[in-house]
């Protein structure tokens, strides 16, 4: 891409964090008049503590006073977001305007079949916290106009991703995995697929008291156990048509204990039995997110994987081998976003900065086609520095 003149050029920083509660992802990125992405300048992670992991996670399902909690939470989330805005400030450009933050928050509960959606943050802080535009609840605003409020990055994979010539499908794998399908002269689609990282995550800690499967191996070291596999894909939510989205509401501890109970394993069977279950597990996302590839009645010809997902050989692997089965004459090739010219950590946080380059131009955020909205809308609210 060709760069833009200095002056036609601002600086946006976009904070996510996603629902693998792994801590905040912030990327400033350049963003040009037409809104055209001119590159990543710097990323910064910032991890959870323990203590805001486990309300944050606590806070998904109904608790005491949860009002206070939700709000100290919300607090303490962008006092994290500020800290990574403080890391990438110094990466900012001479003479380059920094135009606004584009803050996600943290999805405590997604239920726009009830009108709502809750992202904790308390954007008024963050803006004085860095003296700096904030942008922030980007997703109620689709839910008010009958949509999913979910997934709205698929706008953000065409400006970046789309191709003239080829077909593209971004699969983004964090704790829900969701996928872009990007066809040449079309809007682009996307929803959720399903579960991503979440149960692999939870029964790695359950098991290895480690955060996450390092690399697949643990995985890697299972057997897929195909009448487990076949249980899980009975879930209603694969089946279902898109517009669509999900999240922990109903990916969550207790359906992954149904699924085991379904399997016929009691805890001690399914201890014993746990690389395996691993193992399934990861199956599962991978097959899911292959059948959601096709669900558009053409395979597309290049599978982009961004997020957490990205970095799990393993998975890849079995991504690999799912899409194989189910389109053997597409020779589909699976690469992460790198391919592309962005690093797969980076693509949400660069995502939530273009969204807010949107906003702050009044220029719709979302994708009707793809969240079932009643039409195009202007995103969030921007909280003045």
């Amino acid at each position: 891409m060709n760069p833009a003149p200095v002056e036609q050029v601002h600086a946006l920083i976009g904070l996510m964090s996603g629902t693998s509660l792994d801590g905040v992802d912030g990327v400033l990125g350049l963003i040009d008049h037409q809104g055209q992405w001119h590159g990543s300048l710097a990323h910064a992670h910032e991890p959870f503590d323990a203590p805001l992991k486990a309300e944050l996670l606590a806070l998904n399902t109904p608790g005491p006073d949860e009002l206070h909690r939700a709000a100290l939470a919300g607090q303490a989330v962008s006092r994290v977001y500020a800290r990574v805005v403080e890391r990438l400030r110094p990466h900012l450009p001479a003479h380059t305007p920094l135009l606004a933050l584009g803050a996600h928050g943290q999805t405590v509960r997604h239920r726009p079949e009830l009108g709502y959606t809750l992202q904790l943050l308390a954007p008024a802080l963050l803006a004085e916290l860095t003296g700096v535009d904030v942008v922030a609840d980007l997703r109620s605003r689709d839910v008010a106009a009958g949509g999913h409020g979910a997934p709205l990055v698929p706008v953000f994979h065409q400006v970046v991703m789309g191709r003239n010539d080829q077909a593209v499908a971004v699969l983004n794998v964090g704790g829900m995995a969701n996928v872009s399908l990007l066809r040449p002269g079309h809007p682009p689609l996307g929803f959720d697929c399903g579960p991503g990282n979440v149960f692999m995550d939870a029964w790695c800690q359950q098991h290895l008291e480690q955060p996450y499967d390092a690399d697949g191996a643990w995985a890697a070291s299972g057997q897929v156990q195909a009448r487990w596999l076949a249980l899980a894909l009975q879930e209603p939510y694969f089946h279902r048509a898109p517009p669509k989205s999900t999240g922990r509401d109903l990916f969550h501890a207790g359906w992954l204990q149904d699924w085991l109970n379904r399997c016929g394993l009691d805890p001690a069977q399914a201890s014993a039995r746990a690389a395996d279950v691993q193992a399934t597990l990861c199956e599962l996302t991978a097959v899911s997110c292959a059948q959601a590839m096709g669900s558009a009645g053409t395979w597309p010809q290049q599978v982009l994987v961004c997020g957490g997902g990205a970095l799990n050989t393993h998975f890849m692997k079995r991504l690999q081998a799912a899409l194989n089965t189910q389109a053997p004459d597409a020779g589909l090739v699976v690469q992460d976003t790198h391919a592309a010219n962005l690093p797969p950590m980076e693509v949400e946080a660069a995502a939530f900065a273009w969204l807010a380059w949107a906003t702050v131009h009044r220029r719709p955020g979302n994708v009707p086609q793809v969240t079932g909205a009643a039409g195009p809308r202007v995103l969030g609210a921007i909280y003045p520095a």
